[in-house]
């Protein structure tokens, strides 16, 4: 049976959510790792990458403490907190999440936070390969468009 669980359905996000929500980087990392994820994810595999994108090394080469901080802290305040939002469905037996309808109010704003991670990193460098002309590419042209 499944267990998915999210507070709040297709739900207006206040400004104040959309904002606390997106304060807090690994947040933002678990974000980034769930976009573009059609079916849901194990938690364990989330906290690699996050872990991996938080120390700039490969998931495979995180060091066991290091993966056990990102996984604790997604269990028991990031995926709680964005699942009352409505931003993630959170199947807590079988310890998965996937994005929910509410992360479509959220990802404007994610888009624009992305320009302050770390340039010379693989969080980067996987940003930028998410979609064919680079997600950050088209940060940049739409700035700069603003500008003029």
């Amino acid at each position: 049976m499944d267990t998915l669980t999210s507070s709040q359905g297709e739900q207006e996000l206040s400004a104040d959510t959309i904002l606390e929500l997106l304060a807090n980087r690994r947040r933002r990392y678990l974000l980034y790792a769930l976009r573009g994820q059609e079916h849901p994810i194990e938690l364990s595999t989330l906290a690699e990458q996050v872990a991996g994108w938080e120390h700039d090394v490969p998931p495979e080469e995180v060091a066991k403490n290091e993966y056990k901080s990102v996984y604790v802290s997604s269990v028991q305040c990031h995926v709680p907190k964005l699942a009352d939002a409505g931003v993630v469905d959170h199947d807590e037996e079988n310890h998965t999440v996937v994005l929910a309808s509410n992360f479509t109010q959220l990802e404007p704003y994610l888009r624009v936070v992305i320009k302050d991670e770390p340039e010379n990193s693989m969080l980067h460098a996987a940003l930028e390969q998410e979609s064919g002309e680079g997600l950050l590419g088209q940060i940049r042209e739409n700035v700069a468009r603003l500008k003029h």
